[in-house]
């Protein structure tokens, strides 16, 4: 029974969230379901992470074992050709170790989180950014930034439902940059909390508008407290981009 690890794409706004539920149409859903078209049986398939409903993706990594021995190829195609309409597509496809596991053997995962700032409205890139309308200085964000870096308790960047053992993470990169209208916040580590990087987005949001100042944001992080940090920022500028291995 060959095991299959897929590096899949998908623009998250039409999906209550990658994880099956009943509540709506979701990523994990409609892969299963093509899987079923494709081959006739039923296949259960395990992501690296799970995603919140409007988050996209650029690299979320999936396995799962099938009863015939199909090329990966075959696979792959197979699998594009029924998830149509969806905006979701196989990036590559391979076969592994029956050992490998998308969640448990990964050892980071990166995110990108795209910030857009400008008077008119977003018009191409509308649900794949956070469109935010007053000008934001990037430096004074990369510079609150740096006081996320390392281990820490991030319990004031936690969604209160977030069901992790501990809050505590080592913040391996958070890089912010500006291209323009765009600002970009990379942020990797081998895990993340619930909502991790978007309470740490939201938080420097707040430094970029002159609200706080990147002093407020180790203050925050001291706390250990959701309410001493910043709003959650929305899921539409969110992209899960790598996994790595």
């Amino acid at each position: 029974m060959p095991r299959y690890k897929l590096t899949i794409e998908y623009h998250g706004t039409p999906f209550v969230g990658w994880q099956r539920q009943d509540n709506g149409t979701t990523v994990q859903a409609e892969i299963e379901a093509a899987l079923f078209r494709f081959c006739g049986v039923e296949t259960a398939i395990t992501a690296a992470g799970r995603t919140d409903a409007g988050v996209h993706a650029s690299g979320q990594v999936i396995h799962f074992n099938l009863n015939r021995d199909f090329s990966a190829d075959r696979v792959q195609g197979g699998l594009n050709y029924h998830l149509k309409p969806h905006p979701i597509a196989v990036r590559s496809a391979e076969i592994v170790d029956d050992q490998f596991h998308a969640r448990f053997s990964a050892i980071g995962r990166s995110y990108l989180y795209r910030i857009i700032t400008r008077r008119a409205p977003l018009a191409i890139d509308r649900d794949r950014a956070w469109w935010v309308r007053v000008p934001l200085d990037a430096e004074a964000m990369a510079e609150g930034a740096k006081h996320l870096l390392g281990h820490h308790d991030f319990t004031s960047f936690r969604a209160t439902a977030c069901q992790a053992r501990s809050p505590e993470k080592t913040l391996d990169v958070l890089d912010i940059t500006r291209m323009d209208e765009e600002i970009r916040i990379v942020a990797e580590a081998r895990s993340f909390l619930h909502h991790q990087v978007r309470n740490m987005v939201g938080t420097l949001k707040m430094v970029g508008e002159g609200k706080w100042s990147p002093a407020h944001v180790k203050t925050a992080l001291d706390a250990r407290n959701r309410a001493a940090a910043g709003p959650t920022a929305p899921p539409d500028g969110l992209y899960l981009t790598g996994v790595v291995y």
